[in-house]
């Protein structure tokens, strides 16, 4: 598990294409401190959690299955492409962000990119299979770094990024078209299995939505 607070940019140094087309990919860390990091401990790589094989001062090896290839923008970047990381959290570590599982639901694409202040103001357009999970004021992870949704429309979701995160993160250089790794909250996901119940004893076109929310009890019959 991960905070979603990123520790470090890095970059890509090295793809290496394996046998049946996944890849081995080493990475320069720039500041992580790997000092503690072993042979098997999970790193983010722009949210996605990769198992370290080889490690060393200021780099670590890992191999990219096809599925992540496929599911994530991973497959996109080449030599040189900046990275958000993370080390996996510790149980003495602050949770400063959100519970994120570096296991990516989908990508998105950044479709605005406005200066608000000190701030940038993103608009990110999610999958449309996700987007019922993105709520006004609560988390997602963008690129593994956990930020909070200021205004949903449809499949698009407004956040706000200060200074800090733009100048500690990949987020500083992101551009209109870019695609971007989107985790949703865990916690929404739970609450739509919890709420539909069994598969078998639910209608495959089952939503999770305010009438389900009455019936379960979470809101007031009379606001749907």
């Amino acid at each position: 598990m991960f905070t979603g607070i990123i520790e470090a940019t890095g970059k890509i140094r090295q793809l290496n294409e394996q046998t049946g087309g996944d890849q081995r990919i080493v990475l320069d860390t720039g500041k992580l401190n790997m000092s503690d990091v072993a042979l098997g401990d999970s790193i983010a790589v722009n949210g996605v959690c990769l198992t370290v094989i080889e490690s060393g001062a200021d780099f670590f090896a890992a191999d990219v299955s096809n599925e992540t290839l496929a599911c994530t923008t991973l497959g996109k970047l080449q030599p040189g492409s900046p990275v958000n990381l993370e080390k996996a959290m510790t149980p003495s570590t602050r949770l400063g962000g959100h519970l994120v599982s570096g296991h990516v639901d989908g990508v998105g694409e950044i479709i605005a990119r406005e200066p608000d202040a000190r701030s940038v103001r993103f608009t990110i357009r999610a999958p449309a299979e996700l987007a019922r999970y993105v709520a006004a004021k609560g988390s997602i992870c963008v690129e593994g770094i956990s930020l909070t949704v200021n205004a949903v429309d449809g499949r698009d979701f407004e956040l706000n990024i200060v200074p800090h995160t733009l100048s500690e993160t990949t987020l500083d250089a992101a551009e209109v078209g870019q695609q971007v790794n989107l985790e949703v909250d865990v916690i929404a996901r739970y609450l739509e299995r919890l709420l539909m119940g069994e598969p078998e004893k639910s209608s495959t076109e089952q939503k999770l939505n305010r009438t389900l929310l009455a019936e379960a009890g979470f809101i007031n019959k009379n606001e749907v």
